[in-house]
């Protein structure tokens, strides 16, 4: 990956959170396709169920261009949450996806419950991490090997960001990319997106929220 070219690897799975992936992929979607390419990846290629809130995997359908075993080179992985989360994590073709990814990759990002899947693969192993606050001893309890952080917006750590949940994302996205191509152009995403960002990585409005939802999964 370079600054002037960086491979977006979106990842799919039934169930997934909308504004955890899209989110993000509306921040990258600004830079121009010299910057960066956005992938749509998945287990199989072709369409995926979004979640439809607590439903589960029965909202819009979303198309996968890649499967796990064509995907091209990711330089940068986003890893949406949502209630799809609890199932992929006993679905080995998906931690292993993410061991060998992450592996290959500059810049690992997960949102919301997403970073569950990270630590259950093994990669976040001697690492700091977050997630969603409503569902954070879930997370945490895929990995004692994993520093988990309760207060924190988004944590970054090496080449891994771990965000809390759902909007968390585009905060930490524009994080990512301010490190990646400087401030000004994080700054016109923020400004183009028309989003205010939470600049603070360490100041977290819902940790009041802690483990509210656990007993709903």
């Amino acid at each position: 990956m370079s600054a002037q070219h960086i491979n977006v690897g979106a990842i799919l799975y039934p169930g997934f959170e909308m504004l955890d992936l899209f989110g993000p992929l509306e921040m990258f979607s600004v830079l121009d396709a010299d910057t960066a390419v956005i992938h749509m990846v998945a287990e199989e290629a072709g369409p995926v169920h979004a979640a439809l809130g607590a439903q589960g995997p029965v909202g819009p359908k979303v198309m996968a261009d890649y499967s796990f075993d064509d995907a091209p080179q990711l330089d940068l992985i986003v890893l949406p949450g949502g209630f799809g989360t609890f199932p992929q994590l006993e679905n080995p073709a998906m931690l292993q996806f993410l061991r060998t990814r992450s592996a290959q990759a500059q810049t690992v990002t997960s949102v919301c419950t997403g970073s569950a899947l990270l630590a259950k693969a093994g990669v976040l192993d001697g690492r700091r991490a977050t997630s969603n606050k409503q569902f954070f001893a879930m997370c945490a309890a895929q990995s004692d090997a994993v520093e988990w952080v309760e207060e924190a917006r988004w944590v970054e750590d090496g080449k891994f960001v771990t965000s809390s949940g759902v909007s968390a994302g585009m905060d930490m996205t524009l994080a990512v990319i301010e490190n990646l191509l400087g401030p000004d152009v994080a700054e016109t995403v923020s400004k183009y997106t028309e989003y205010t960002r939470h600049r603070n990585a360490d100041e977290d409005p819902f940790v009041s929220e802690l483990n509210s939802l656990i007993d709903a999964v």
